[in-house]
């Protein structure tokens, strides 16, 4: 399914330009809250790997492991999503303490 394969791709794309934005970034709050938003991206790829899985083979395997593959998915996005919420006030704390300091 082609919407599937462009999904993939993007979430693929965000994924690499999260990891870049978390290797250039030197603030601890700010680096673990950028890392969910990859995590959120990462799980977000095998999600939609693995649903573009069942259309593309009918076979009991393709479907155990799409399965798997949904549920490892949805479990990374769930985490992340949570993350991203804990990290969230502390990089707005950490950015207005940087802005106070002058820094």
């Amino acid at each position: 399914m082609p919407v599937l394969v462009i999904l993939i791709i993007f979430s693929l794309s965000f994924y690499a330009y999260y990891k870049m934005k978390y290797f250039r970034s030197h603030r601890p709050a700010e680096r673990r809250w950028i890392s969910a938003k990859a995590s959120m991206a990462l799980g977000s790829f095998v999600f939609f790997f693995g649903a573009n899985q069942f259309f593309l083979y009918s076979s009991t395997v393709t479907y155990v492991v799409g399965t798997i593959f949904l549920l490892i998915g949805g479990g990374s996005i769930w985490a992340g999503y949570r993350a991203y919420k804990h990290y969230l006030p502390l990089v707005i704390e950490e950015a207005a303490q940087l802005t106070k300091n002058g820094g």
